[in-house]
């Protein structure tokens, strides 16, 4: 057909305008050529228009638009995209390096007041702020400057990233153990929140023949009872694809509910694998001012009556010390504290007992004063501090980082034997401090020979013969002290003490002097038969 058409306003034209003529270049075709040559009534000219917006010149510029690849839809969102995966991964990038950095100082990631006006919003939040400072990169796209669905500063983002940093070091910690043995060491505590939380480390030799200790997780449970800590100590250890059967040893903080001999965590441990040896874990205000106040009167009167002496930093005014939870050496030091500042203890407490703040407060200190001041209560904490006293050392030693155990095991025989010669030769000695404090601080002194009788409380039968002296020495010295000897004895049983002097012939220190080839094949024979072919110890032996 001979006909003209205009191609842009063929694809982008819409509809006909109404006008005479107006569809000629877009459906029907202009084959009028006799106008063609009509000066500026030319169809053809009066189809492009003279106003810029003419529904010709649109077109044109839609076509224009459509030869251009760049400026097309796709490539516009994929140009937006770029740029905002870019600044979303910088995003990202500054909170896990801020993150790991907190993780690794273990500093606390959250603030009490998180808010925009808040002068300080937490570690998290400054240190990303802080970074941003030295870097305009980062500031342009971080907190205030980032999408209110892309910030990645919630607390959730803050725990999903430092779960993924746990996962990669736990991870690490399992390649590098790889098929060898290794030991675990377990403890358990409370949180902040109440919550029971057991930790896990692992204990192995490297391939460079190096041993390592290395803190693996940490597990919420929902009691601390034996069966519980090993269902889920099983769980970590399967997750990761350590085998139960490749334990070689287990060390626990000593707790009843882990140590026992047949109901405990390693009785449970050693029915599945019969190596995994137990060895007890070796690393492990206003009324403060009245009591300073009443030392320090006490102190004075002392001196006046030359009952001590004075000099350079002698005769220091202190307070007492609060136990702590786990650290045995602090119960210690709280005692020796109680005895030195025993009257001025109990003059802040009775002054409470007359002046509290209300009745309770009044009642409590009350009742705590009449057993502070009771004899009973003298020979309880004299006797503490022998036998703290004298297994201190052994506390002290057994909390060193770099440990001789030769010289634990020599000190865990002395403490034994220091404790039953308390025992045996004790009583008389303890007996006489505690009189002679009693009557320094007058407090009443019971007639040993006296019938003893049971306090209030439910009824039971009464013993005639039952002295007071019988009920100190045999209710209370003796059950003390045979209880301390046995939990020795059960935390460093003969089985673990032979099993730590085999093992120590393997301390590298000063080129192995200590070593021994008769105690590796008794080490291997007697502890490890399995772990070796006849054919190995028979190397070992020649």
């Amino acid at each position: 057909m001979d006909a003209l058409y205009c191609l842009p306003c063929y694809l982008f034209s819409k509809k006909p305008i109404g006008s005479p003529g107006s569809d000629a270049f877009i459906s029907t075709g202009f084959n009028n050529w006799k106008k063609v040559k009509d000066g500026m009534n030319c169809p053809l000219i009066r189809h492009e228009g003279k106003e810029p917006n003419s529904p010709h010149k649109i077109a044109v510029k839609c076509c224009e638009d459509l030869k251009n690849y760049s400026r097309h839809i796709d490539k516009l969102i994929e140009k937006q995209t770029s740029k905002e995966l870019e600044n979303n991964r910088l995003r990202l990038k500054t909170s896990i390096e801020c993150a790991q950095w907190l993780a690794f100082q273990a500093c606390a990631f959250r603030g009490h007041d998180e808010s925009l006006d808040s002068k300080n919003r937490g570690n998290f939040i400054e240190l990303i702020k802080f970074t941003s400072t030295f870097n305009g990169k980062v500031a342009s796209v971080v907190l205030e400057n980032a999408p209110g669905n892309a910030k990645y500063t919630s607390p959730t983002i803050q725990k999903e990233i430092l779960h993924i940093l746990a996962s990669n070091v736990r991870n690490a910690i399992r390649e590098e153990i790889g098929d060898a043995k290794f030991c675990i060491l377990v403890d358990e505590a409370r949180d902040e929140s109440k919550r029971e939380q057991m930790a896990i480390i692992l204990r192995f030799v490297d391939k460079e023949g190096f041993i390592k200790e290395l803190f693996f997780h940490v597990v919420h449970v929902r009691d601390t009872t034996a069966l519980t800590l090993k269902k889920e100590i099983c769980a970590v250890l399967s997750r990761y694809n350590l085998h139960i059967e490749n334990i070689r040893g287990q060390g626990y903080d000593g707790a009843s509910n882990m140590r026992g001999e047949w109901n405990g965590l390693q009785a449970l441990f050693l029915k599945d694998c019969p190596y995994a040896y137990y060895v007890h874990c070796m690393a492990h205000s206003k009324r403060n001012d009245e009591l300073q106040h009443a030392q320090a009167e006490q102190v004075e009167n002392m001196i006046a009556s030359n009952e001590i002496k004075t000099g350079r930093g002698a005769n220091q005014i202190g307070t007492l010390q609060r136990a702590g939870d786990t650290r045995w050496g602090s119960h210690f030091q709280s005692i020796c504290s109680l005895i030195k500042m025993f009257d001025a203890t109990c003059k802040v407490i009775n002054t409470i007992s007359e002046e509290g703040a209300n009745y309770k407060q009044r009642g409590d200190a009350e009742g705590a004063y009449q057993v502070l001041t009771s004899f009973e209560f003298i020979l309880i904490l004299h006797l503490m501090k022998e036998i703290m006293g004298i297994t201190n050392v052994l506390c002290q030693a057994l909390q060193q980082h770099s440990q001789d155990l030769l010289n634990v095991m020599h000190l865990v025989s002395t403490t034994k034997s220091l404790i039953q010669k308390l025992r045996d030769d004790g009583w008389e000695p303890l007996l006489a401090s505690v009189i002679s404090f009693c009557e320094q601080h007058e407090i009443d002194i019971p007639d040993m020979n006296a019938r003893y009788t049971k306090g209030r409380g439910r009824y039971r039968r009464q013993d005639d013969d039952l002295t007071m002296e019988h009920h100190f020495r045999m209710g209370i010295f003796t059950v003390a002290i045979d209880f301390q000897l046995q939990e020795l004895k059960s935390r460093f049983c003969e089985l673990t003490t032979e099993l730590v002097i085999l093992s120590s012939v393997l301390n590298p220190k000063d080129a192995f002097r200590l070593f021994k080839i008769v105690d590796i094949c008794n080490l291997v024979k007697k502890y490890y038969p399995q772990d070796f072919t006849e054919h190995e110890q028979e190397l070992l032996e020649s």
